[in-house]
């Protein structure tokens, strides 16, 4: 069986769509928790996800872990397909250091 090391060596897709702003912050609440060495190499693309994403890649959230919050802004358009304003929404993320295979 894989260490949960060399499952998550393998890079899987983030649906992360923030700015730097906000991946930033992400940063800042990893070396907050697990310290400067950890958010050193941390990598929005890889490494932090929603709960249903990192479910679709076969894992689950340790018992007792608490996720990072981010936000991203939301797109609202109107009938022509303009944008009308952007609304901010809290997403709750995980990272890899927090899941472990099914």
């Amino acid at each position: 069986m894989q260490s949960i090391k060399e499952i998550t060596s393998v890079p899987m897709r983030s649906p992360f769509r923030g700015s730097e702003r906000t991946q930033e912050d992400v940063r800042r609440q990893i070396a907050e928790r697990w310290g400067q060495a950890l958010a050193d190499q941390f990598d929005a693309r890889f490494d932090c996800m929603p709960l249903l994403s990192w479910m679709a890649y076969g894992f689950r959230v340790k018992k007792g872990e608490k996720a990072l919050r981010s936000v991203t802004y939301v797109e609202v358009r109107d009938g022509l397909g303009e944008v009308v304003r952007k609304i901010p929404r809290t997403v709750n993320l995980f990272h890899r250091c927090q899941v472990k295979p099914q």
